[in-house]
């Protein structure tokens, strides 16, 4: 026998032992699931909606995909958060230019629009950070507290709350 034939017959004993060692080790798992398929290597997996355990990564939030079809340039892809942050910066820019009120208004208003956009919107893109609840309330919740207090805001504040000044004189006279 050439020394090669004899290589080809090695080989294919190491793969017949590795197939029949593999069937074996199929045989010896324990599905404790109900419904489970064989994955790739023949081997049952979980097949079930519960949640694993341990999680391996990480799942898009529901409206993360994007926000125009995928043919469209990528700024139109993600009109919802570019136009968020670009009013975020033109407020900032305000701001900066000592127009505080405005620019603080500015602001919050932009996150409530982005609030009301992952409500309304089904695919917002990356304006999608964490399920959709979770977003309209972080959102929401800041650009109403950012509006408050720019409306509160000294000297000449829009928005008077009597009881807040008298709660501030408590704490400073103490």
């Amino acid at each position: 026998m050439s020394a090669e034939r004899k290589v080809s017959e090695a080989s294919e004993g190491a793969v017949a032992a590795e197939a029949s060692e593999a069937s074996e080790a199929a045989e010896d798992v324990t599905v404790r699931d109900p419904v489970s398929a064989p994955g790739a290597d023949g081997v049952p997996r979980r097949a079930t909606r519960r949640f694993p355990l341990f999680t391996r990564d990480t799942a898009r939030p529901e409206g993360g995909g994007r926000a125009a079809p995928g043919d469209a340039p990528a700024p139109a892809r993600q009109w919802p958060i570019l136009a968020v942050l670009l009013t975020v910066g033109l407020g900032l820019l305000l701001t900066a230019l000592d127009v505080f009120r405005v620019g603080l208004l500015l602001i919050g208003a932009a996150l409530l629009a982005g609030a009301v956009l992952r409500w309304v919107v089904p695919n917002v893109g990356m304006l999608a950070v964490r399920s959709r609840f979770t977003d309209m309330v972080t959102y929401g919740g800041l650009g109403l507290a950012v509006v408050l207090l720019a409306l509160m805001m000294q000297p000449h504040p829009l928005l008077e709350f009597p009881w807040l000044q008298d709660m501030l004189h408590v704490t400073v006279d103490s």
